[in-house]
């Protein structure tokens, strides 16, 4: 007797048994994006690909985003929550899931890691030649000086992947540095449709190519691979030669971020997929969910694609996200892979607040325009009046007529750092003291404002609020003291820094292991200025940032280097490696700390230690 599938009739049968998953789109139905896990295994012989069967069964082509075959096998597709519910109950259908929005985790580092010139990792993997990174980011600014390919060799054989053009990105965009460039932009499109609540991308400053209009994927991909580039700087900070951890590993740039409006999990899965097929050997994507909210690794699209990248001998590191010092704060807690959370290095840029009554209040800045020269200016503080947006100095919360010409006390709350200066400096102020509260602790760092500003742990700013309130006429100055390097204690475990214990697998350390992550020099794009923001016109080829967004790159430009080094070793051996070789002692010699609140840092805070190369 003929097999089932091999009858016409039978197969008109299969067929028609399934229209109704064709036809349960009802009108008043919402249309949403999701992603569906096939079983690979079960496609009827009849279809000679698996887009034919999906195309067929599942869903119409048009309805269709991405197909995926790479790092796991099914598709991303717009449709109704009816038509997706009755998906879910196909024998075929492994899980279906909607798409979600996720969120980016924002020149010494690696000497203070221990690479030196002409020994030691560096020397014995010849830089990382060879070695290809993925960077899942915002795309990238080619024309940096930190993508020169002056001197390399030729690309890799193996890699298959491809320099794809679109606005002011063209082929020539690429190198034998920069050796690959795609954009994923469906999911976001989808996203943004008549029926979608995301806003669609502003192209007047955004660009539908792999070029970077953020800055952040420019930065994450220098921190990881960028050559040596001779006089850095960021307006004066930090300045000397800037390098990535591995400088001679080969970059391909996968932008999956769209500026102000996230990344969705059906193009971080696309690009996923992509890499693997291109041949990168280390992905490294500093995004994830916020809150400390982890979905189960089935449905978390980063573990998804993390775990087929993994399981195909690709090494992948990610951002642990920027909700600490909470515990269970750590995102990106799939075991396969690398989670990374941020350290401080031996390099600060002080500056120091001076109150009326000769106090002086240390504190960090990169401030750049012209000083203050000791000149005191009245101090207010907008949170006397018992306004919480005027205290955290929200948009069109501050009275003109209370702080012009005044330097003003700044909240520091959860909205943008840099914001707060632009709506002082709206509102007449000429600076700003940005004042912890309990919840950030003594962590600082350091941003490019716009007005003279300068940032405060929680101990001192409280100090500057009890001044303001003890005194008829409070005063202030603010004094910038540059780049200071030699710092001690160092590293310290940054206060965002996400935390531990693993909300999914507690038997499961996480994070694995700590990298710098805090004020790191890196290249930028020139689409914006150092803080990010709209009016913010000042250029700049570096900015400093800091974020577990900024560690993660670390720790994927020191797999390059082992990988280079040792090119037969599996992720998993790369992984031991690095964390089995950590160090949890300071530069005094003692147990690290933790910058949220000064006593010894636990695993839960920095994993098995801080990454050494």
């Amino acid at each position: 007797m003929a097999p089932f599938l091999s009858h016409p009739i039978s197969l008109l049968f299969l067929l028609f048994s399934f229209l109704p998953l064709l036809s349960l789109s009802a009108v008043d139905q919402p249309y949403k994006t999701y992603i569906v896990r096939i079983d690979s295994q079960s496609k009827p012989s009849i279809f000679p690909t698996h887009y034919h069967w999906y195309t067929t069964e599942f869903t119409d082509a048009p309805q269709i985003l991405h197909t995926y075959d790479t790092v796991f096998h099914g598709f991303s597709a717009t449709l109704t929550p009816g038509h997706a519910a009755t998906l879910s109950q196909h024998p075929s259908v492994l899980a279906v899931f909607e798409d979600q929005r996720q969120q980016l985790h924002t020149t010494r580092s690696p000497q203070f890691l221990g690479l030196r010139n002409q020994r030691g990792l560096w020397s014995d993997s010849d830089y990382g030649s060879d070695v290809i990174i993925g960077v899942l980011d915002t795309g990238i600014w080619p024309e940096r000086r930190s993508f020169s390919d002056v001197n390399l060799g030729a690309i890799p054989a193996r890699w298959k992947g491809i320099c794809e053009v679109g606005e002011r990105f063209s082929a020539r965009n690429c190198n034998k540095k920069l050796i690959g460039a795609r954009f994923f932009i469906k999911g976001h499109e989808a996203a943004s449709g008549s029926m979608g609540p995301i806003t669609p991308i502003n192209e007047t400053v955004e660009f539908k190519s792999p070029r970077d209009a953020d800055g952040h994927g420019t930065h994450t991909a220098s921190t990881a691979a960028g050559r040596h580039v001779f006089g850095a700087s960021m307006e004066g900070y930090a300045a000397g030669i800037a390098k990535g951890v591995a400088p001679k590993a080969r970059l391909a740039a996968y932008k999956v971020c769209w500026k102000n409006s996230g990344c969705f999990d059906s193009d971080i899965l696309a690009a996923f997929d992509a890499a693997v097929k291109d041949g990168v050997d280390v992905i490294s994507i500093s995004i994830g969910g916020g809150d400390g909210i982890s979905a189960p690794y089935y449905l978390d699209p980063i573990a998804i694609g993390a775990y087929g990248a993994a399981s195909r001998g690709i090494f992948v590191s990610s951002s642990a996200g920027n909700d600490g010092p909470n515990i269970m704060s750590a995102t990106n807690l799939a075991p396969w892979i690398v989670t990374v959370g941020a350290g401080t290095i031996d390099r600060n840029f002080p500056a120091e607040v001076v109150l009326g009554n000769g106090k002086r209040l240390s504190g960090v800045s990169l401030y750049a325009g012209l000083p203050l020269s000791g000149k005191m200016y009245p101090l207010v503080y907008p949170g006397k009046s018992g306004v919480l947006s005027a205290s955290l100095c929200m948009e069109n919360s501050l009275d003109p007529n209370m702080v012009k010409g005044k330097i003003v006390v700044c909240d520091r709350g959860s909205s943008a750092r840099v914001a707060k200066g632009l709506v002082v400096k709206k509102a007449g102020g000429v600076g700003m003291i940005l004042a912890n509260g309990v919840s950030n602790g003594e962590g600082l760092v350091g941003d490019a404002h716009l007005i003279p500003t300068c940032a405060l742990g929680s101990d001192e700013g409280d100090t500057v609020k009890a001044y303001v309130s003890s005194t008829s006429n409070p005063a202030a100055t603010i004094a910038f003291k540059g780049t200071v390097i030699g710092i001690k204690p160092a590293p310290v475990v940054a206060s965002f820094s996400g935390r531990g214990p693993n909300g999914l697998t507690p038997e499961i350390l996480k994070p694995d292991l700590i990298a710098p992550g805090v004020n790191i020099l890196a290249a930028w794009t020139d689409n914006v200025g150092p803080t990010g923001l709209d009016s913010d016109t000042r250029k700049t080829e570096f900015n400093i940032l800091s974020g577990t967004s900024m560690a993660c790159p670390h720790v994927s430009g020191a797999a390059a280097l082992l990988k280079s080094a040792h090119p037969d070793w599996s992720p998993a051996a790369i992984r031991s490696a690095m964390m089995t070789t950590a160090n949890t002692f300071n530069n005094l010699n003692q147990p690290m700390t933790d910058e949220a609140t000064g006593n010894v840092s636990s695993p839960y805070d920095l994993g098995a230690g801080t990454s050494q190369s």
